[in-house]
């Protein structure tokens, strides 16, 4: 969703189309500060794991856009459900069947499911849309002109499949037959189609627009994913110079990188941020995909992505806007909830509003876990009433304002589960790194990871 966010078009959508779900459930807390760190993981990733659980669409078992606690969807938006956000929801999936917070049996239907609806739903050369309606598998536009395939959301979708095709495809006879579904979805994707003739890859194609929207994909930003898939697939890859012309702009990738207050990155952000993007961008692409020792010419992915983290954080505690509640327990800045529809929050002037995103903080525990533990202690043992509800922390909010909204959206609960989990036991990342075809698309691009050697 999110290079997009600063398109006034897709703002007003978030507006217009605001959706909302009457969810009465209240969760029991249990928040004693004596609770181990180990307890306290296990309970915020339980809780957030339910926006994909008892949360999701009921017809195609994939994770609703949005939900909204303390208001009713209206009738005809109750059932939109996201690509992406349910890629993530199907990590988060495996996470709670390797938490043994559900069963390996009843986290299997529930990919059945879903991977049913993706197999019947609206599909265009491979790729799926942003949106679709869960009870019909019509695609419903995410704006006027991109109503047809998003292969970013698609490769967020992928990479959570991929992981779920690892984790079954050793086990009894139902479950290797879903492996190997996965394994057809994922060799459908046609990702030399979306260069459009051109090295490069499209975000969109739509059949009654074609490629109006016209946005290909640059560095450095959340679609690493996409360029790796690309060059990874057995059936519809790219070059590798798609790659290194499209992605990395011959090189351009590295002129002029954003810095702050000591912390400097080596890749340039789309959109200029002078110190650093939303923190989104350290974190979709490498739900499965592990930076951990991750290289190639142009960067170092964990130095990149800690080094962005802690900009933001710093950015946070340094608080030079004067905003309340902003600090070492109170920080993270990305894509979200705002108090005007939807915002792509940066620690810079124009992009700090003063609202703090959970997600950001949580779903960068495998960069900062100090930091990000700080701010999930502070969030739940001082701030619950505001802040805790049915799927976990809401989506975002504003002390400043006093704008405690009872929002969630997919895209940002699942990174909360993945990456928590990652922390904890590297689960997500050891399956997708598995992926015998990730280690050749990644050998192809010339990358280094301690997963080729």
């Amino acid at each position: 969703m999110n290079l997009k966010i600063f398109s006034p078009i897709l703002i007003f959508t978030f507006i217009v189309t605001g959706f909302y779900h009457n969810y009465k459930q209240q969760p029991d807390t249990g928040n004693s500060k004596n609770i181990s760190d180990s307890a306290l993981l296990d309970i915020v990733e339980k809780q957030t794991f339910e926006y994909f659980w008892n949360g999701a669409e009921p017809n195609s078992g994939m994770a609703r856009e949005r939900i909204h606690v303390d208001n009713i969807y209206p009738q005809h938006d109750q059932n939109v459900v996201t690509s992406g956000g349910s890629g993530f929801g199907v990590m988060a999936i495996l996470a709670a069947i390797h938490r043994k917070f559900i069963t390996k049996e009843e986290g299997g239907k529930r990919l059945e499911k879903i991977v049913h609806f993706l197999e019947t739903c609206d599909r265009f050369h491979g790729a799926w849309p942003h949106w679709w309606n869960g009870e019909t598998g019509k695609v419903k536009p995410f704006s006027k002109k991109d109503d047809g395939g998003d292969l970013v959301e698609t490769s967020f979708m992928i990479q959570g499949l991929l992981c779920a095709r690892q984790f079954f495809k050793d086990g009894n006879e139902e479950e290797r037959k879903l492996a190997t579904r996965i394994d057809k979805l994922w060799k459908e994707v046609e990702y030399d189609w979306y260069r459009n003739g051109k090295n490069v890859l499209y975000w969109h194609w739509s059949p009654d627009y074609g490629w109006q929207m016209n946005f290909p994909v640059h560095g450095y930003n959340e679609c690493l994913i996409l360029y790796i898939l690309a060059a990874s697939s057995p059936t519809h890859g790219v070059p590798a110079e798609v790659y290194h012309e499209g992605w990395a702009e011959n090189g351009k990738i590295k002129d002029n990188p954003p810095a702050y207050d000591g912390y400097k990155l080596k890749m340039h952000y789309q959109g200029n941020p002078p110190h650093g993007g939303p923190l989104f961008w350290s974190q979709y692409s490498y739900l499965g995909l592990d930076p951990g020792g991750l290289k190639d010419q142009y960067a170092d992915y964990w130095k990149e992505n800690k080094t962005l983290t802690l900009m933001n954080y710093q950015w946070c505690v340094n608080n030079p806007k004067h905003y309340s509640g902003y600090g070492t327990g109170n920080w993270g800045l990305t894509s979200s909830y705002s108090l005007k529809g939807y915002a792509g929050h940066a620690p810079d002037s124009s992009r700090d509003l003063g609202v703090i995103s959970p997600t950001a903080a949580l779903s960068a525990f495998p960069y900062t876990p100090e930091q990000s533990m700080a701010a999930l202690k502070h969030w739940y043992f001082d701030m619950n009433k505001k802040l805790w509800g049915p799927y976990g922390f809401y989506d975002a909010f504003s002390e400043t304002e006093d704008w405690f909204p009872k929002r969630y959206l997919a895209i940002d609960q699942g990174p909360i589960v993945a990456m928590i989990e990652n922390y904890r036991s590297g689960l997500l990342w050891n399956l997708f790194m598995s992926c015998p075809e990730i280690k050749l698309g990644l050998k192809k691009l010339g990358f280094q990871s301690p997963y080729l050697k």
